[in-house]
């Protein structure tokens, strides 16, 4: 499988940097990455959050690809509601020209109730508008000019120029939790992205099926929270708080969508960081040395379909340091055991 490093830039008031220094820092950690033989950047974007949870998903993005030259990069994901389509797909070209084709394209219909109702969106349409935001998108890729009349967006002879580097355009992923959302990405033929909760990749894969495309053309991202050091206490020491941080933030939210099987109990049990270590999420997290970490990894690989494994190591507020040291570990001593050749 290939490997990948989640980056979300939030910076929360209690561990707070000055911004400027933070983003120089982990785009430092980035450069790393690269260095260290990671295959991908994901970045990923809420709005309106205390810890300033990147907001500008395709600034950052163009940065990144001025930062570096080999690693690809991503958007895990886009919340496509949010964005108009035409001048999204402007942003993709611009940022695949920047990096010389290095962007893969990852969209998805959002879920946080507080953003819809900041933006005074009717969440109910998310599904809707982001299969015709990628409709939209795809012909914008595809021909020269593009006459459309959606139930959200019309444009008249628009024309994406100048056009990707990647052609006929960068990789389109989707994001999915929930089975209805699952089966949509299959039947229009892109990409998954997966995080926590049920396992999406055999609904899809099954439906990739059913619509006449063969598996082996589309790939299968899974997240999952992931720290190395030297003891399993040093880990769990280092990361917990940070780590709870994370959570916490994602528990109402991800409570109140109930996208996906299980949602609506995420997380009841845990009221403080030392709570994790004991938890049913510490199955699924993958923190410890990093000789726990490979057998962890053994576990998933026999229980996941997984083509890009996306690590996510720089939990809010950890000292960038640390996270560089913990990808260092996990790229020196775990990822060549699982490495795609």
């Amino acid at each position: 499988m290939r490997f990948g490093v989640m980056e979300d830039f939030r910076n929360p008031i209690e561990w707070r940097r000055p911004f400027p220094q933070f983003y120089r820092e982990i785009l430092g950690q980035i450069k790393q990455c690269e260095d260290l033989g990671f295959d991908n950047i994901w970045l990923t974007e809420h709005h309106f959050t205390d810890d300033g949870y990147n907001p500008s998903l395709m600034t950052t993005a163009a940065a990144v690809a001025m930062k570096t030259t080999t690693i690809r990069i991503g958007t895990f994901i886009v919340i496509l509601p949010y964005q108009h389509p035409v001048l999204l797909a402007e942003e993709v070209a611009n940022v695949d020209i920047l990096s010389d084709g290095r962007f893969e394209f990852g969209v998805g219909q959002g879920y946080s109730h507080w953003e819809f109702d900041a933006l005074c969106m009717n969440r109910s349409e998310r599904g809707t508008r982001t299969r015709e935001g990628i409709r939209l998108i795809e012909r914008l890729f595809n021909e020269e000019f593009v006459t459309f009349d959606g139930k959200f967006t019309q444009v008249k002879n628009a024309r994406l120029s100048p056009k990707p580097v990647q052609q006929p355009h960068p990789p389109i992923w989707i994001g999915a939790r929930g089975p209805k959302a699952t089966k949509k990405v299959a039947e229009m033929g892109h990409h998954l992205m997966a995080t926590l909760g049920p396992d999406p990749a055999p609904l899809y894969l099954e439906t990739l099926k059913e619509n006449g495309k063969n598996p082996s053309d589309y790939n299968v991202a899974q997240l999952r929270m992931v720290y190395c050091a030297e003891t399993e206490d040093q880990a769990w020491s280092e990361c917990q708080e940070h780590l709870f941080h994370l959570l916490d933030f994602y528990r109402d939210i991800i409570e109140e969508a109930g996208d996906a099987e299980g949602d609506t109990e995420m997380g009841k049990t845990l009221t403080k960081p030392e709570d994790l270590r004991d938890s049913i999420l510490a199955d699924i997290f993958m923190i410890g040395t990093p000789d726990q970490v490979s057998k962890k990894m053994e576990k998933f690989a026999s229980e996941y379909h997984c083509t890009d494994f996306i690590l996510n190591s720089q939990f809010p507020g950890l000292a960038p340091e640390k996270g560089t040291r913990a990808l260092e570990m996990f790229a020196k001593d775990v990822m060549p055991q699982f490495q795609k050749q």
